[in-house]
């Protein structure tokens, strides 16, 4: 019995460990790479809290030494799909009804649980078959994990404590019930917090959810599922799926109980997948929530009166951290012409002495790009550059695919802010600069708010606060994450709320109060103690 209001533990962003020489925590991660290596893996489906096998199965191998075999996942068909959809719906109504603290522990125990035993084994897992470096990892798979667990608990009694006014003789009351079906989460490759979080939110606010992960980051979303049954998530509340994109959409998108979609990924994708709902509108119960996060071409703007070694450093971590694979990674900067020679011999010394190689070899700050679609897209732009007139390249521009797939990190140097590689999305370490005159500074704003499709993040870099303010303004509709004297990526839960509009997505704000009322569906509830007993008004006596 429930006779309490609860206060849940005060949430507080998880301490990233350094991982440095002689520690305990790179000792830990070091047996764990090493475990996880040796052993082969068949990684199933999750359906209804059971694990399935299939006879198609896909081999799992580091991008950083694709020869090497982890493993490997069990592919499904759109049967499953449909498995997972009824096993969603059947354990719909006991989830819901469950009370929100329950609910709310699970969770909670899944943030400790990769706080603690977990925190080697997942970020091993990121590392391998996603080929971030120990601390992408740490700072992904463990600490963004954690603090999206921690916070959405938070945020969900913030939620439940929004309560309407009453006047006298009534009571009004709110309630907020999950979505009215299922809920599809579909995630990406490159964040492990995402891929966590985007079926963990709905399935928090009372919704079960079937869920589909990019096929690169299946070794990390069965450590996820994992973590989650341990933390005693009951069987059916999410559900794990290896499918085809265009199969299991054909299933989802057909369904009548189909009641939300959780994405992240490209813009094409998303556009196509909301195209798709709405000419299915007239077969759901219900209109379907459509949350999603996609592309990105995110800028570093620079005024004269910046800190060169600042910009120096918000490029070289901007940029290329995790080669570039961040949608909040800066792809285009603007540099002014009378700072651009320090810039650029600053930014040279910085990449030059960035080692590139395997995760295991905790020395390489740049490992693989993802996978060969990935390698050969990237490397295509560089070679239209090379080929160029108009750009040409100033750093970097080797690719290689004999072990694994590497692309230096590189930098473009453009003649025009419109040139093909400042306004589109590479998702690569790739980075375009122009050199503007400096006093041009005014006359570059509308073209950085126009010039590209993408509304997700942004910076600029001055000393000068009037400068400062006229940018924001300028570009207020340019970014919806937007930084000041720092590199436009490294959101932090609780902290910079995420997410973007225009060809960004819906800036539905994953890590925030925001996000999770999208997967509730309110209802008021009236309540009158003396109601009337006569159906005519004062107005209606004689005078």
């Amino acid at each position: 019995m429930s006779n309490a209001i609860f206060n849940v533990p005060i949430p507080v962003n998880e301490t990233c460990l350094t991982y440095a020489p002689g520690s305990p925590e790179k000792k830990n991660l070091k047996q764990a790479l090493k475990k996880m290596r040796a052993t082969k893996m068949d990684i199933p489906m999750i359906i209804g809290g059971k694990e399935v096998f299939t006879k198609s199965k896909t081999k799992m191998s580091p991008p950083h030494d694709k020869k090497h075999v982890l493993g490997t996942f069990n592919n499904g068909t759109k049967a499953h799909v449909k498995q997972a959809i009824n096993a969603a719906l059947e354990a719909k109504p006991k989830w819901e009804a469950l009370p929100w603290q329950e609910r709310a522990a699970i969770f909670l125990k899944a943030a400790d649980l990769i706080a603690g035993p977990y925190r080697a084994r997942i970020s091993a897992a990121t590392m391998l078959c996603q080929s971030k470096n120990a601390w992408q990892a740490e700072i992904d798979a463990v600490c963004e994990l954690i603090d999206f667990l921690r916070f959405n608990v938070k945020f969900m009694t913030e939620i439940y404590a929004q309560q309407p006014e009453s006047s006298p003789g009534v009571w009004n009351r709110l309630e907020y019930r999950a979505l009215d079906g299922f809920v599809f989460a579909i995630t990406p490759f490159n964040f492990t917090a995402i891929a966590g979080n985007l079926p963990m939110a709905p399935a928090l606010m009372g919704n079960t959810v079937v869920w589909k992960c990019a096929d690169s980051q299946a070794y990390s979303a069965h450590v996820v599922m994992d973590i989650f049954r341990e933390a005693g998530l009951p069987d059916g509340v999410i559900n794990l799926l290896f499918v085809d994109g265009p199969k299991s959409g054909e299933v989802v998108f057909t369904h009548p109980d189909f009641a939300g979609l959780h994405f992240t990924g490209s813009s094409a994708v998303f556009e196509h997948l909301w195209k798709t709902i709405g000419e299915n509108i007239g077969t759901y119960k219900s209109y379907p929530r459509i949350v999603g996060e996609t592309g990105g071409k995110d800028f570093v703007l620079a005024h004269p009166s910046s800190d060169v070694d600042a910009v120096i450093t918000a490029l070289s971590r901007g940029a290329f951290e995790y080669q570039g694979q961040k949608c909040s990674a800066a792809s285009r900067a603007y540099i002014p012409k009378s700072m651009w020679a320090k810039v650029k011999k600053g930014l040279t010394a910085d990449i030059k002495s960035m080692k590139m190689g395997p995760t295991e070899d905790f020395k390489n700050f740049i490992n693989a790009v993802i996978d060969e679609k990935a390698f050969d897209r990237i490397k295509s732009y560089i070679d239209d550059v090379k080929k160029s007139k108009e750009a040409k390249i100033i750093i970097g521009g080797k690719c290689s695919k004999t072990k694994g797939y590497f692309v230096e990190p590189t930098v473009i140097l453009a003649d025009s802010p419109l040139y093909k590689t400042m306004c589109e999305e590479i998702f690569g370490p790739v980075l375009s600069i122009y050199v503007y005159p400096d006093e041009d500074f005014n006359d570059l704003l509308p073209i950085i708010d126009s010039s590209t499709p993408y509304s997700l993040t942004g910076s600029i870099f001055s000393q000068d606060r009037y400068v400062i303010q006229e940018a924001t303004e300028a570009l207020k509709n340019a970014a919806g994450n937007f930084y000041i004297n720092d590199k436009p990526s490294g959101a932090v839960v609780g902290q910079q709320p995420f997410g973007g509009g225009r060809g960004s997505g819906t800036n539905d704000k994953a890590g925030s109060v925001l996000n999770l009322y999208r997967w509730v569906s309110p209802r008021t509830i009236k309540e009158t103690f003396n109601p009337p007993k006569d159906y005519r008004y004062p107005f209606l006596a004689q005078s």
